[in-house]
């Protein structure tokens, strides 16, 4: 019998722990954890794992903690582009959009190109038009921004840097009224905007766990259903202080997200230019199907080796067609959590902390 299962990201990076109080952390594992528990609500109710991540990065693209959606970093111009992919492991189809700027929820256009669309890959003004006639909510480019994210740009303008992060809080912003101000709806039932407004008051004070600076910001979701059907998504702002018109492996099927019910489902999280080069999603997925491997072996090989030997750094969430779970990373940290159906969600955020195993196997795979 098919024990379904989710599993979500929210980037990975460097370590702040010194700076952080536990009250802090639980701010973001408890963010994580009401958002996988969201997924496990879809699967248990029999929805299918495309609703399961369409839903979990939706969730993450409204939560200002994480870099896609509300909160996202801002080009060198001082513009938001954002991108996001999806894909349905059961027919091989998947959707994208690159380089938008009004699109509330952009994993939300990138579903409606999967579903509504003959393409698989729109951008910029083309993206936009095709969203509106979808019937996809339109906002100002400035309901993305934040304080955070702002200050975030002034550091890497005056040190010349491209930051693969997420916000600015490991170098004392102040980010305390943007919870309040932009926090999640009050319709996503069992992710509050109580939440959010408490992250925005925490990341004010002292930060958040990783490395802001040093973090590789992203959100993804991966699902087997009750049915089998495997589906994985992904969503970024992309990174700091970037050239616009840049695309990473986010909105790239392959590279940043790639699903088939034959082997596994990926969503990844790094540089994403590495990503690219080495189509790290689809190249899990190809030595499992070729090489024999298991998931944790295939998915160590790519995100532990492959990945670095390239100059690389970052993580991926993944999951097998029989449901087992791999959570790999090569730096110091990633948000992540997963849940299987009927079970309590169990998420991490460091390499070494109760409940951080990097690969879940059930007991009766073979």
């Amino acid at each position: 019998m098919v024990r379904a299962v989710i599993a979500i990201h929210g980037g990975a990076g460097a370590i702040a722990r010194a700076s952080m109080r536990a009250e802090q952390e639980r701010h973001y594992t408890q963010a994580l954890a009401d958002i996988v528990a969201r997924g496990q609500a879809v699967l248990a109710a029999g929805g299918s794992a495309l609703d399961a991540v369409t839903e979990a990065v939706r969730l993450l693209e409204e939560c200002p903690l994480f870099n896609a959606g509300k909160g996202a970093v801002f080009t060198h111009e001082g513009t938001h582009e954002l991108d996001a992919s999806i894909m349905d492991g059961r027919s091989l189809e998947a959707g994208a959009v690159a380089g938008v700027r009004h699109i509330r929820n952009p994993i939300l256009a990138a579903r409606a190109v999967l579903d509504n669309s003959p393409h698989v890959l729109l951008i910029g003004d083309g993206a936009e038009t095709f969203a509106a006639g979808q019937g996809l909510e339109q906002v100002a480019p400035d309901f993305f921004s934040t304080a955070a994210r702002w200050e975030q740009l002034e550091r890497a303008r005056n040190t010349h840097q491209v930051l693969l992060d997420h916000g600015g809080a490991a170098a004392g912003y102040r980010e305390s009224d943007e919870g309040e101000k932009a926090g999640w709806p009050r319709d996503n039932a069992g992710v509050a905007g109580d939440v959010a407004r408490e992250a925005g008051a925490m990341a004010g004070s002292a930060g958040e766990p990783l490395d802001a600076d040093r973090k590789l910001g992203t959100v993804g979701a991966v699902a087997l259903d009750l049915e089998g059907n495997l589906a994985a998504a992904t969503s970024t702002g992309g990174m700091t202080n970037k050239q616009a018109g840049r695309v990473g492996d986010s909105p790239i099927v392959g590279a940043g997200c790639y699903a088939n019910n034959a082997t596994v489902a990926v969503s990844c999280t790094g540089t994403g230019e590495v990503y690219m080069r080495l189509l790290a999603a689809y190249d899990i997925a190809a030595q499992m199907e070729y090489g024999g491997l298991t998931l944790a072996q295939a998915s160590d090989r790519v995100i532990l080796h492959k990945v670095p030997e390239l100059g690389g750094s970052g993580g991926a969430i993944a999951i097998d067609r029989t449901g087992n779970v791999a959570l790999p990373f090569n730096c110091e940290g990633m948000y992540r959590g997963y849940g299987y159906v009927g079970e309590a969600p169990v998420t991490s955020i460091y390499r070494e902390e109760p409940g951080a195993e990097n690969n879940k196997e059930q007991e009766d795979d073979e």
